[in-house]
């Protein structure tokens, strides 16, 4: 059983009401084991001020083959038991869909993908190397009708020091979505700095927990409560917009 937080470890309630990235679901990708579990991070992310979660498990052809109908079955089960406990967060879910060729296939067969507020598809890619069908990919998804976000670009290095690349992507409608934790260096001093510049470049528009497991929402807990000069503080973003 988890314990949580004291009194007096409260922290200061961030600027937003919205997590729009999480791995809440337990069973299904590489997030919560269980239930449990998805009601402490609930209950730690309704103390740094949230009101709504929308959990985005992975969509990962070769690690994670969800369906959007297996994600929906599993929201609707942790559900029935997530609201008996009276959090006041509300649980709703949407997918981080990995870019590769299968994603590709399916937008050009104009499949409905899992969204967000209507139309926002997130999305990751990976990490080193960049996509040879990135932009190929983000204009399918712009011809489909969604609004591509996405997921932590302070974590590619195939982003890191591209402003061109940033700029291509941003003039593309593309939302740009940095993990909380980046900028208290929980990643790597290097992710942290790569987290400030896009701020610094006024190109951040979301920001998510990408919380895992329940020793992440104490990270985050433990970042906010002792922290009060972050750019974090003053960021504005359009999470609470979608409430």
């Amino acid at each position: 059983m988890f314990k949580f937080f004291s009194s007096k470890s409260s922290p200061k309630a961030l600027p937003f009401k919205v997590d729009i990235h999480s791995h809440l679901l337990p069973g299904i990708d590489d997030g919560v084991k269980s239930v449990e579990e998805t009601i402490y991070i609930l209950k730690t992310l309704k103390a740094l001020g949230y009101e709504k979660a929308i959990t985005t498990p992975h969509i990962m052809s070769d690690h994670y083959p969800n369906s959007e109908e297996d994600i929906i079955v599993r929201l609707s089960e942790v559900n029935t038991i997530v609201r008996k406990h009276q959090i006041g967060v509300t649980l709703e879910a949407a997918a981080e869909y990995y870019l590769d060729e299968q994603l590709n296939d399916r937008l050009s067969k104009g499949e409905k993908l899992l969204t967000f507020h209507e139309n926002y598809l997130l999305f990751e890619t990976a990490f080193i190397n960049k996509p040879a069908f990135l932009e190929e990919v983000v204009f399918n998804m712009n011809t489909n009708g969604y609004q591509p976000v996405l997921a932590h670009p302070e974590r590619y290095v195939y982003l890191q020091n591209n402003l061109r690349l940033v700029e291509k992507l941003k003039s593309m409608n593309v939302l740009f979505q940095v993990n909380l934790l980046s900028l208290f260096g929980y990643y790597s001093p290097e992710v942290k700095k790569n987290a400030i510049n896009l701020i610094k470049l006024n190109v951040v528009d979301l920001i998510g927990t990408d919380c895992h497991s329940a020793l992440q929402a104490d990270e985050i807990l433990h970042c906010v409560s002792k922290t009060r000069r972050n750019p974090l503080f003053s960021l504005k973003v359009l999470n609470s917009t979608l409430l």
